[in-house]
């Protein structure tokens, strides 16, 4: 699998309030599945998000982030949204502008914000959860390794009807294995050096 390994992606910021007008060129393609992003997304709906991203990142409550280019231009966003404390498992989201599409920018981001995600925060789970019609999207979801879980009924609502949606998943393995490496090491007597066994 080809990934682009010039995007990255990280926190919003003031200014990308004007970039975020790449949401009325995409209404078309991401407005079936994120109604928010429609063709009269103004610059003061954008503003208002990028107060919610950052009041999200500091209580905790969801952490999104700008897609960058390798041109350094605002490719789109990704997050993790609707965290469950208790069960410690939350959404996976991303979109990408239409005139970006199809260069392996959204699997790129995603397995950074994936990597970002298990690194910075007590969750164990993730899930990308895509209308059955939102093909693209699954692509994302099995490009990046997510595994199939199941098929949901009336999932999601897709143009204001229920719709069925795949749910996919992912989990931390670098921590299982952490984990056996720990007892390995611990059953063969050898100590570990400083930052060895870490997920």
């Amino acid at each position: 699998m080809r990934m682009n390994q010039s995007v990255t992606i990280r926190p919003y910021e003031d200014t990308d309030a004007s970039e975020m007008s790449a949401a009325r060129e995409s209404a078309a393609a991401v407005s079936p599945w994120m109604p928010w992003c429609h063709s009269e997304y103004s610059v003061a709906d954008a503003a208002a998000w990028l107060r919610t991203t950052r009041d999200g990142h500091a209580d905790g409550s969801m952490y999104d982030f700008a897609i960058i280019d390798a041109n350094g231009y605002y490719a789109g966003g990704c997050g993790v949204n609707h965290i469950n404390r208790v069960d410690r498992f939350a959404n996976l989201g991303y979109w990408v502008r239409t005139s970006l599409a199809g260069r392996g920018i959204a699997p790129a981001a995603v397995l950074q914000l994936i990597s970002w995600t298990f690194a910075n925060t007590t969750l164990n789970r993730v899930e990308i959860v895509a209308a059955v019609d939102n093909v693209r999207s699954q692509r994302v979801a099995e490009k990046v390794g997510a595994h199939r879980d199941a098929v949901l009924k009336k999932r999601v609502m897709v143009r204001g009807l229920p719709s069925d949606a795949v749910l996919y998943s992912v989990v931390p393995p670098t921590k299982v294995m952490a984990r056996m490496r720990n007892a390995e090491l611990a059953n063969s007597s050898v100590q570990p050096t400083p930052g060895d066994g870490r997920g």
